[in-house]
């Protein structure tokens, strides 16, 4: 929950330990679902409205809560308003630029808030109080709860890090780029064995491996009335997937700034694609250039550092070079990752989207990769593509590999009910 005065808390309240120190208890500011005591109750709201004379509570906090108030007053304290503007009444607080009361801040919070607000907290520090630069020192790295976004900001600062700090910034994209594959992983590869299976069909298939409603949709017309059956005269069956029937796919990534989650989370899906025999996987990532990150995928850390976050978009270019590199349209899937705000030649884009449509190749695009909610997209292009059978819709992480089996077996999409 993030209040009035810019204040972000967990909704439960959790403080990491047993809740007794939360924001909200067990029933919330206000005491429903539980009534608190009015004592317990003020303590509350003043957290939560930082302890300016207009707060009202009248409450003094000590111990455990004013250090949380203090950590919490450092990030959302400052008063934005021009000094003249100010009473000598008003909070000015602050984290300075100094590298060790930023490691002691980061310490604090990670004491007093769970893992889910720290990370919400730290970016927005690094937003607020323009804390990136920081970033560039190993100390404050081991200090940082890692998490997608964490990733993204170093990526960004990738050019400008000096070489002290770069190992220290790959152990920590690698903890979480680790972490990512252990959660999405084994479902992406059972998931897509599964379709490759079914998108390859035989003639003369084995029993178990019939594909009943296939093979009675191929045989209505030997529908017998009398005896109210069909007679299966052409049986329709699923193929094993092995090294001979492959699948091509391309991933074809914005690296926009606005984009970076997205990056990290395609990354991690083209290292775990690449490692499946089945499918022949190539990775793309573009700004108004093209690099070809294809020879990299066995490790997702290098692809990451690979990229340059940032810059402008020209995704006809980008789809210019992943057109070149189809061999075989009607086994291959594209799927462009991009918020559509198109830099370069917008009809020369939409031309080539049909044209590879139109030879057999799945065309798959996605606003999003990332779990971020609804992302800002161009609505123009998005339209333009949907027009041409293409709808784009933004896609969760665990949506992804849902969509990626519907694109091998030629399906429709299981395009989310926001879009």
């Amino acid at each position: 929950m993030t209040t009035a005065t810019g204040r972000t808390y967990g909704m439960d309240g959790s403080d990491g330990t047993d809740g007794t120190n939360g924001l909200a208890g067990g029933g919330g500011l206000d005491g429903v679902g539980g009534e608190a005591p009015a004592g317990e109750r003020l303590r509350r709201w003043r957290l939560v409205l930082g302890g300016d004379a207009a707060d009202g509570t009248g409450c003094a906090l000590s111990g455990r809560d004013a250090a949380m108030d203090g950590a919490l007053a450092a990030l959302y304290g400052k008063d934005d308003r021009p000094r003249a503007g100010r009473t000598g009444r008003d909070r000015s607080a602050g984290l300075g630029a100094s590298a060790p009361s930023v490691a002691r801040w980061l310490g604090d919070i990670r004491t007093y808030f769970p893992s889910p607000v720290v990370q919400v907290m730290q970016r927005d520090a690094i937003d607020r109080l323009g804390l990136a630069t920081l970033l560039l020192e190993p100390e404050m790295l081991e200090a940082v709860e890692a998490d997608v976004h964490l990733v993204g900001t170093l990526l960004s600062l990738n050019k400008a890090m000096p070489e002290t700090t770069k190992e220290t910034a790959r152990a920590v994209v690698r903890k979480v780029v680790e972490d990512l594959e252990k959660r999405l992983a084994t479902r992406t590869r059972a998931t897509l064995t599964g379709a490759l299976d079914r998108s390859a069909r035989v003639s003369r298939p084995r029993h178990h491996d019939i594909d009943w409603h296939r093979t009675i949709a191929a045989n209505l017309k030997h529908y017998l009335p009398e005896y109210r059956t069909v007679v299966p005269e052409r049986l329709i069956g699923y193929g094993r997937a092995s090294q001979s029937v492959k699948k091509d796919v391309v991933l074809c990534i914005d690296q926009s700034g606005s984009m970076a989650a997205s990056v990290v989370y395609a990354s991690v899906f083209g290292a775990v694609l690449a490692s499946m025999r089945s499918i022949s996987t190539r990775l793309v990532v573009f700004d108004t250039a093209v690099v070809d990150l294809t020879d990299q995928l066995d490790d997702p850390v290098d692809v990451l550092f690979g990229t340059q976050l940032g810059g402008g978009t020209d995704i006809n270019r980008a789809l210019a070079y992943c057109q070149s590199q189809i061999t075989r349209p009607a086994e291959t899937v594209v799927v462009l990752i991009s918020d559509l705000y198109e830099g370069g030649i917008r009809d020369e884009m939409l031309k080539r989207v049909a044209a590879m449509k139109a030879s057999g190749v799945q065309f798959v695009a996605l606003l999003a990769l990332s779990d971020e909610g609804a992302p800002a997209y161009d609505r123009e292009h998005a339209a333009a593509l949907a027009a041409l059978g293409a709808p784009a819709f933004a896609c969760t992480p665990e949506l992804f590999p849902e969509v990626m089996a519907a694109a091998i077996e030629k399906r429709p999409l299981p395009v989310p009910d926001t879009v």
